[in-house]
C-alpha cells in the first residue's frame, strides 16, 4: 500500500468502497470515529451524498451512517479497484 495510493474520504466517489489507512483528527474527533467503526482495516462504501454534499453517507460495518466533510477530511483510504 502506498502513501500515493490513498487519498481523504471526502474525495472518495459516490459508489466506490475503499480501506481506511489511518484516522487523524484531534484526541475528541478521532474517538468518536472510531467509536462509529471506522478502524484501520475496515471497509467503507460511499453510499450517497446529500443535495449540497455535506453529509455524505456511508455504509461501514454493515450499518449507515452520515459524516460531515469536514470530518471525512480526517480518514485517509485506499479506494478498491472496481476491476474484478
Amino acid at each position: 500500500m502506498s502513501e500515493d495510493a490513498t487519498i481523504t474520504l471526502d474525495q472518495l466517489a459516490r459508489g466506490r468502497s475503499a480501506i481506511i489507512v489511518r484516522v487523524d483528527g484531534d484526541r475528541a474527533l478521532r474517538r468518536r470515529l472510531l467509536d462509529m467503526g471506522l478502524v484501520h482495516g475496515e471497509t467503507i462504501t460511499l453510499t450517497g451524498l446529500a443535495p449540497l454534499g455535506d453529509p455524505l453517507e456511508l455504509t461501514v460495518k454493515g450499518y449507515r451512517l452520515s459524516l460531515r466533510k469536514s470530518d471525512a477530511r480526517c480518514i485517509q483510504v485506499e479506494p478498491i479497484n472496481a476491476t474484478a
